[in-house]
């Protein structure tokens, strides 16, 4: 397996300096939060993509991801949804990033039908384009589809190869599902894991990995068991806990923690 962080969790870094914290600490790759406050993001001409794609071939560190915060089964109108995911799979392309991020985004007084429905119907738009541009659109398990399960009510609408499952460890958990069927859900969806730490399900503040809660060593162990050689990125939570450490100084200790548990489950 290879391994990634995202930029979430150094929010603001210029990309040389993303760069050097990855060939710095032994990370593959990045995920890049693609937000307006980040250095990368739709908004970009193409002559910064380019120097962007440029930088990180130069550095030989992957984009993993164009991280986003579309919300695909939020009510209104498909266009400005639409329209959203077609930026994001066109920052993508250009970056030479194989995956774009999408969240689910339904909302309490939604049924979950009418999410589950709303949201196939736009990824299943999308997916076209996304299969000319080459890139996949991931939907994360998150807020109102936390579980594998949940994700998978979704997916199994939409049955496209370029629409697939993010699968962020921490949501799952939450949700009350155990790794292995997590895995078992997802496993002919999966873009890429999402792997964290905290302390608790009442306190999700960011950990060093390790040094939580979260079952990173099932996680690891059925990925490994049964032969998935994907990515795991670490999404260490810094952007919405500024007093928690710099994630600099996690790095190689995180890259340690989790080339042990790979070693465990070989």
């Amino acid at each position: 397996m290879k391994l990634a962080f995202s930029t979430l969790g150094v929010p603001g870094l210029p990309v040389t300096d993303v760069l050097e914290l990855a060939t710095a600490h032994g990370y593959h790759g990045v995920e890049l939060r693609a937000h307006p406050e980040e250095p990368v993001h739709p908004g970009l001409s193409p002559a910064e993509r380019a120097a962007v794609a440029a930088a990180f071939k130069a550095a030989g560190v992957e984009v993993l991801s164009a991280a986003g915060y579309v919300r695909v089964a939020a009510p209104g109108d498909d266009a400005p949804v639409l329209a959203e995911i077609r930026a994001l799979l066109e920052l993508a392309r250009d970056l030479g990033a194989p995956y774009v991020r999408v969240f689910p985004g339904g909302t309490p007084g939604q049924s979950a039908r009418d999410a589950d429905a709303t949201a196939a119907r736009r990824l299943g738009t999308a997916a076209e384009y996304a299969g000319d541009l080459g890139v996949r659109i991931l939907l994360e398990t998150h807020d109102s589809h936390r579980t594998a399960a949940d994700a998978m009510r979704i997916l199994g609408l939409v049955g496209h190869g370029r629409v697939g499952a993010l699968w962020d460890v921490m949501h799952t958990w939450l949700g009350g599902e155990q790794p292995a069927d997590s895995f078992a859900a997802l496993s002919p969806h999966l873009g890429y894991v999402q792997v964290k730490d905290i302390a608790s399900a009442d306190d999700t503040t960011p950990l060093a990995l390790g040094e939580g809660i979260l079952p990173l060593a099932d996680c690891v162990e059925v990925l490994s068991r049964h032969g998935w050689d994907g990515w795991l990125c670490w999404e260490y939570e810094k952007r919405w806990y500024p007093e928690v450490p710099e994630l600099g100084g996690l790095l190689a200790p995180g890259r340690d923690h989790l080339a042990r548990l790979l070693n465990e489950s070989a």
